[in-house]
């Protein structure tokens, strides 16, 4: 909500003497457009996930509860039609094949159903959960194959040897070399120690400090004169007391999140910095805003896949390929357009295996199809 009311966009323009951005100009202004794109997908994505469950829930769900009563009834009203007489061995062959192809998928999907289960069996001369088990078993095997099995695992455990020497045999050890146990003790522990940092580890480590203090201190800075331009204590009247309190808290919103592009837009809106004091702001003060901002599309990008690996999880998507709202709004409308085709066409199909000699000419046309 806050950064709805920024009205202004926060860039470094070329100027009469200056007609060509450095390169750190060049970065800033990238990396502004850049963040500016994100929270823009961000909102899509928030948008995207109502309009996602309004349209899941009032178009696609009732079709696939249609879709789901409407294969049922074919499954039994083609058990039914391949009791009846008139029809060829391969006809009927042809309608077990049909009947097992659509029981074995509502079977997979909606777990145990005793009637679909014995109709599958029926037709397809096997067993569903003699099936299930050998795929079970097969899945076992090649997950054993690759990751190695439990018992493997138990077995090693349980057979490896003990190679940590007992305290008697420390003792021993410690008496034969003829050291005292206080120096054994001493030794060990400067093994157990970390190693000595060399004086180029220290210093790189050193210099690495002082640089995530000087970004903290531009953020800091910017923080600083917000804060006391707004604090509300040092306002009278009222109303402005509470705008300022309101705006506050956005101010402390925006520090905690180390967001300095909010603080920026905050002092522009409030009119606290203007176009000139954003295109005059020094190289060295530019370097550090610069790695402030690329850790904030870092962190923007995780974000934003942490919502789109979500979301895919929830509604059960495909886990590979890009993933944007105008992907998942897209691949949900044409989800509802082949549903609605699929349920005219088994409706259609539904009136047809009624009449055995239309069944026949269908049954003809559908090996022709296959």
């Amino acid at each position: 909500m806050a950064e709805k009311k920024a009205a202004k966009s926060i860039s470094v323009v070329a100027q009469s003497d200056a007609p060509k951005l450095s390169k750190a100009q060049k970065a800033f202004n990238g990396l502004i457009k850049d963040i500016e794109a994100k929270r823009a997908a961000l909102r899509a994505w928030e948008q995207a996930k109502v309009s996602y469950q309004a349209k899941y829930t009032q178009n696609l769900l009732p079709l696939e509860q249609r879709f789901a009563q409407l294969r049922l009834k074919m499954v039994h009203s083609l058990d039914l039609a391949w009791s009846q007489t008139g029809l060829t061995r391969s006809e009927k062959t042809a309608i077990s094949r049909l009947v097992s192809d659509i029981a074995i998928v509502m079977l997979v999907e909606n777990g145990d159903q005793a009637d679909l289960k014995a109709i599958y069996n029926k037709h397809s001369g096997a067993d569903f959960d003699a099936e299930m088990a050998d795929e079970d078993d097969a899945l076992k095997e090649l997950s054993d194959f690759l990751f190695g099995s439990d018992e493997d695992n138990d077995d090693e455990d349980f057979d490896a040897p003990d190679e940590r020497p007992s305290r008697s045999q420390k003792t021993s050890e410690k008496e034969e070399d003829g050291r005292p146990a206080r120096e054994g003790a001493a030794f060990e522990e400067n093994l157990q120690a970390e190693p000595q940092k060399s004086p180029t580890q220290l210093a790189a480590e050193k210099r690495a400090k002082a640089g995530q203090e000087q970004l903290r201190q531009s953020i800091r800075e910017v923080y600083r004169k917000l804060v006391v331009a707004l604090h509300p204590d040092l306002e009278s009247d009222p109303q402005e007391r509470q705008r300022k309190t309101e705006l506050m808290q956005r101010v402390n919103a925006a520090y905690n999140q180390k967001n300095l592009l909010l603080l920026l837009e905050l002092q522009l809106e409030l009119e606290h910095i203007d176009q000139h004091d954003i295109n005059n702001i020094s190289e060295d003060r530019l370097k550090h805003y610069n790695k402030i901002l690329r850790e904030q599309v870092g962190e923007l990008n995780s974000e934003l896949a942490e919502i789109e690996d979500g979301f895919r999880s929830m509604w059960d998507l495909a886990p590979f390929g890009r993933l944007t709202p105008d992907t998942v709004m897209r691949q949900l409308t044409g989800a509802v357009a082949e549903l609605r085709r699929n349920v005219r066409e088994i409706e259609n199909d539904l009136r047809i295996v009624g009449d055995i000699r239309v069944l026949k000419m269908w049954l003809k046309g559908s090996r022709r199809r296959r």
